[in-house]
């Protein structure tokens, strides 16, 4: 549901990149929160470049 209301104002790919990398992002946290998985700063590193780029996407997809 929330997929289709943001491909009402962005492009479907960008949209589509954007919510499978929030999906990922959720998921890495979720499993470093409450399953105990590390979090090696390299691993941190990845998880804010990922943010970035799903940030760039939303910016750069226009009107």
């Amino acid at each position: 549901m929330f997929l289709e209301v943001a491909t009402r104002t962005i492009p479907l790919g960008t949209g589509y990149a954007v919510w499978t990398g929030i999906g990922a992002l959720g998921t890495v946290v979720i499993g470093m929160v409450w399953f105990g998985e590390p979090s090696t700063p390299v691993r941190v590193l990845l998880i804010l470049g990922l943010v970035a780029c799903i940030a760039g996407l939303k910016l750069t997809s226009g009107h």
